[in-house]
């Protein structure tokens, strides 16, 4: 067989090019789909890792994404073989899509390290799907693409606007202080979801397709363009051939996904007031990687970055907007002195090039650095005798009169606690108190869950209060909003300070001193975290991949990720399967 790579033996050719009966084998069973002899000649073979399902209605549509990747692919003298990986879906999954993450990152890798590909095109979108891909695929470190699923189109409600997630925590608060009606609320539910695509809010699908395209593992405008635009099928096909020549030309991901591509996302991710999920899937995409990356870079990096895109649920526009305004080259372009011009892209180029000549369309919609939508945005990172490990708040979702505030815990040990007591009209709470939810970390759900936005005591509700303070182990969804710390590390059922926070102690939170202070002394904390490992309850989880996490998964300001995964095992497999 003649080798149509110039020369050089690609990965596949170990399995296609064998001219003895395991060549026989490899080739023979592929040819029962249709396949003719010359697709086996030494041409890159192309995996199209698809997460499409219709349980998870983001990625409802990227089986005809896939087509278009296709077309690129035998256009650029590929051949394209799809296999898919397990779909997380946000909005369906249980107890949350999170507590899969790394089971998808474990499939993606081995299939592909396991399979005959040159190179990998990533398609997914929804939260945990693309982080999860990207994790698996860097564990290998061939050449890789991605391509996102795209934001649905703007959700529609009596004439308005209305965001995906975003208004759905407003309305759900408005039903419950009694200023919005049961039926109304229900009559907005088929007009948020107007189409297949992500949520069109700054949730964490948008935030991560950002991050993709400003490290340069994609092709421009991927964050942007609607999930049933044209455009989206015309950049996959353009993707399909970008693979090719990346197999060529032999540029594999840790290539593109350097120090200074995190570096430009993390700026990025606070100009558009990026998702806090972000953090704990950089951090476990740098650990795959072997890239230095801390938590404190997150607010470090983010410190002279002000908030530029005023898109929900920091501000007002959705995802159709940012990319009729310019998208995400636009943002850049913005940031330009703030970036590193010079760090690689998948299309071979340096990322400047995708962003020096972008223009601002909607000046509402994508601010200059001296006109922003708000100066604080970005991650603020806390620590104190409360989080030793650390704890994450995005202030530009926050109130700005709660960036700094003390006040009386009201604790509740566990989600079931929480929604039992919320609305209890005995609940001893006011507007100075602070919501504490325990259980509810990696370990302690298991999964670490988005529910860190605690709704609010309708008592309060109905007398006005529209944000408070609430403190925990969990995540939060990224279209959410309100002053939420979140990530608490170590978690409570880690044995972290957390764990022994008692109703009525003082907490105090200085968010431009970065710190959070549980207001009781040193050796008093000792006493109640020696108790409470001496009264710990026993293991949850005895069996299945619960317990394999929940032994294994390393605390929020790692990662989440299982311990044995960070890091890489490569491509090479040595040995043949018969």
């Amino acid at each position: 067989m003649s080798d149509g790579n110039a020369g050089k033996r690609l990965r596949s050719g170990g399995t296609y090019g064998k001219l003895d009966r395991d060549g026989f084998i490899h080739r023979s069973w592929m040819k029962s789909q249709g396949l003719p002899d010359d697709v086996f000649d030494g041409r890159p073979v192309i995996g199209i890792c698809n997460t499409w399902s219709e349980i998870t209605p983001c990625n409802a549509h990227l089986r005809e994404i896939a087509e278009h990747v296709k077309r690129g692919v035998w256009e650029a003298g590929g051949l394209p073989l799809e296999f898919p990986a397990m779909s997380l879906g946000e909005t369906q999954m249980r107890p949350t899509a999170m507590l899969f993450r790394n089971l998808l990152a474990m499939e993606v890798e081995e299939s592909i390290r396991g399979n005959p590909i040159d190179g990998v095109v990533l398609l997914g979108g929804c939260d945990k799907t693309t982080p999860g891909q990207l994790m698996g695929a860097a564990s290998v470190d061939l050449p890789t693409i991605v391509v996102s699923s795209g934001p649905m189109l703007n959700g529609k409600f009596r004439g308005k606007d209305i965001g995906s997630g975003t208004d759905v925590w407003k309305f759900s608060e408005a039903v419950r202080a009694g200023e919005m009606s049961l039926a109304d609320f229900m009559s907005a539910e088929s007009g948020m979801s107007r189409s297949p695509g992500t949520c069109m809010t700054m949730g964490t699908a948008s935030t991560m397709a950002a991050i993709i395209e400003a490290m340069g593992l994609s092709l421009p405008y991927n964050a942007s363009i609607p999930a049933v635009d044209a455009r989206r099928r015309a950049m996959s096909h353009e993707t399909g051939r970008t693979i090719v020549k990346m197999v060529k030309e032999g540029r594999v991901l840790s290539q593109v996904a350097t120090r200074a591509a995190f570096e430009n996302a993390l700026r990025v991710h606070a100009a558009i007031g990026g998702s806090t999920n972000a953090v704990v899937h950089l951090l476990a995409l740098a650990g795959r990687l072997g890239v230095t990356l801390e938590l404190e870079d997150f607010d470090r990096l983010s410190r002279d970055v002000p908030l530029l895109v005023d898109l929900q649920p920091s501000g007002r526009f959705l995802m159709e907007d940012l990319h009729y305004a310019g998208g995400l080259p636009a943002v850049m372009k913005q940031l330009e002195k703030v970036l590193d011009p010079e760090a690689p892209t998948v299309a071979g180029h340096r990322i400047g090039a995708q962003y020096e000549s972008a223009e601002v369309f909607n000046a509402e919609v994508i601010r200059s650095m001296a006109d922003p939508v708000k100066p604080d945005s970005g991650i603020w990172v806390l620590r104190g005798n409360l989080a030793p490990g650390g704890a994450v708040m995005k202030p530009s979702a926050a109130s700005p009169e709660l960036l700094s505030h003390r006040g009386k815990a009201v604790v509740f040990e566990t989600i079931e606690d929480f929604r039992a007591r919320i609305d209890d009209p005995d609940l001893d709470v006011d507007e100075t108190s602070i919501l504490v939810l325990k259980g509810c970390g990696p370990k302690g759900y298991p999964g670490m869950p988005e529910v860190g936005n605690m709704p609010l005591p309708r008592k309060l509700l109905e007398k006005g209060v529209k944000d408070m303070l609430r403190i925990s182990d969990a995540r939060m969804s990224g279209t959410a909003y309100g002053a939420v710390i979140l990530h608490v590390s170590p978690e409570s059922d880690a044995g972290g300070p957390l764990a022994v926070v008692r109703n009525g102690d003082e907490i105090i939170f200085d968010g431009p001193a970065r710190s959070l202070t549980l207001s009781i002394s040193d050796a008093e904390l000792e006493n109640r975290l020696t108790a409470w490992r001496a009264d710990r309850p026993a293991p949850k989880y005895t069996r299945g991949y619960a317990k394999l996490y929940v032994d294994h998964v390393l605390q929020a300001d790692q990662g989440a990720d299982l311990d044995f995964l960070v890091g890489a095992s490569g491509s090479v497999v040595t040995r043949e399967s018969h």
